[in-house]
């Protein structure tokens, strides 16, 4: 990285410490109002983003990019639309600044409050999903905290687009453009020199494939909350209902191949599975879906491939689910430990004892009874939208939203107290 970059790179933290220094004091409703701005601003520019999303799908297809990756990088106007409508629910959710956590009086007569507070200047970097822009872009100005956003080389010329519409909701609530900020390079090197900004930055957030989280966890001299792979499980016990369990795993592999929260391993009780498994089975290969099973799971459904020891631990990010029998919810549960990245895991049952058991034992970041793990998403739980699922356990972890995005201060008042 040149200096002239690098110089570049130290006038953004800047800028980001000083927007942020107002965007924290800024009245909710003024934050509220760039981020509604921004939504109409996304519908009225959707023309101007869709050519950039070509231009970026063009140079991407050229470049062999995969076509789960493809999935990630495109939009179309529902996918813009998505977003407008995030910018939005985000704007209607309570204000998380200034909200008092706890508060208490001392014997001194001190009285102390913890207060929510923004966290800072967040660094986030991400691959391929322009969409991360719009929704790191408006957690960031809800929760008060500037963002420097360092995109994907694959999607520059749209995050640059969804960019504008966000600095057109900020200009319009009259608040410092600078509060979002992106690195005007695909460099690689930038991201190193965004890593070691510890003077400016405050926490980074990647999000994208493992060699990435695995680099920016060795090289940051900053905290970082990590989104790991979604290496997601759905286990179908003995008491699945039969109908439940073939729409859950459909959806739950199917409906977005390449996202974190797909399935990507399927436990099946072997009490059922003889039953169960042909027809789980049936449905996902009428949806083009290549199946990897161990040898019971072959021997059921003789057109299965033959899985090996590392599709357990692969995220597919495509149409391809590996398949075991188990014996029981604890061989499932032992399986999900061992295999597991703690992102998402699920449990298909009729047996309330089973599943409140796997709730309480199955140490990830969402486990859910009756669901498909792809409602493991921050919109989907009411939040707006998310930076990311946080795998780790310290700050926040599953769906990173506004009120993942805040830290606390404490506020003492007293009337001359003294220590003894």
């Amino acid at each position: 990285m040149n200096a002239t970059n690098s110089l570049s790179l130290d006038d953004i933290g800047q800028k980001a410490r000083q927007a942020q220094s107002v965007l924290a004091i800024a009245p909710g409703a003024a934050r509220n109002l760039a981020l509604t701005e921004a939504a109409q601003a996304l519908r009225i520019d959707q023309n101007l983003i869709l050519d950039a999303n070509a231009h970026d799908r063009s140079a991407a297809q050229a470049a062999g990019i995969t076509p789960s990756m493809l999935d990630r990088l495109s939009l179309d106007a529902h996918r813009i639309e998505a977003m407008a409508r995030s910018l939005e629910d985000i704007a209607s959710l309570p204000d998380p600044l200034g909200t008092v956590l706890a508060s208490w009086e001392r014997p001194n007569g001190l009285r102390i409050s913890r207060v929510r507070v923004p966290l800072g200047v967040i660094g986030v970097i991400y691959e391929s999903r322009p969409n991360v822009t719009a929704d790191a872009g408006g957690l960031c100005l809800k929760s008060g905290n500037a963002v420097i956003l360092r995109g994907g080389s694959e999607s520059f010329h749209s995050s640059q687009a969804i960019l504008g519409s966000l600095h057109t909701g900020l200009k319009k609530a009259g608040l410092p453009e600078e509060c979002l900020q992106m690195i005007q390079t695909t460099d690689r090197a930038a991201v190193g020199t965004l890593l070691r900004m510890d003077r400016y930055v405050d926490v980074i957030i990647p999000r994208g494939g493992r060699s990435l989280i695995e680099r920016i966890t060795a090289e940051s001299r900053i905290p970082v909350l990590k989104h790991l792979d979604g290496i997601c499980h759905t286990y179908l016990h003995a008491a699945a209902d039969p109908d439940m369990a073939v729409s859950v795993v459909l959806n739950a592999k199917m409906r977005r191949t390449g996202i974190c929260g797909a399935t990507e391993t399927l436990l099946v009780d072997r009490a059922v599975a003889p039953a169960l498994l042909p027809c789980v089975a049936a449905a996902l290969a009428e949806r083009g879906c290549v199946l990897k099973g161990d040898p019971d799971a072959c021997t059921l459904v003789p057109s299965m491939q033959p899985a090996h020891d590392d599709d357990w631990d692969t995220e597919y990010l495509d149409a391809i689910l590996s398949i075991r029998i188990v014996e029981g919810p604890d061989e499932a549960i032992q399986h999900i430990q061992h295999h597991s990245s703690h992102h998402t895991d699920a449990i298909i049952t009729e047996d309330a004892g089973v599943a409140e058991r796997f709730l309480n034992t199955v140490d990830s970041a969402i486990v859910m009874w009756n669901a498909s793990t792809q409602l493991a998403d921050g919109g989907e739980f009411g939040m707006g939208a998310e930076i990311g699922i946080a795998t780790g356990k310290l700050h926040a972890r599953g769906p990173v939203g506004t009120e993942q995005l805040t830290t606390f201060k404490y506020h003492v008042r007293g009337n001359g107290q003294c220590r003894a």
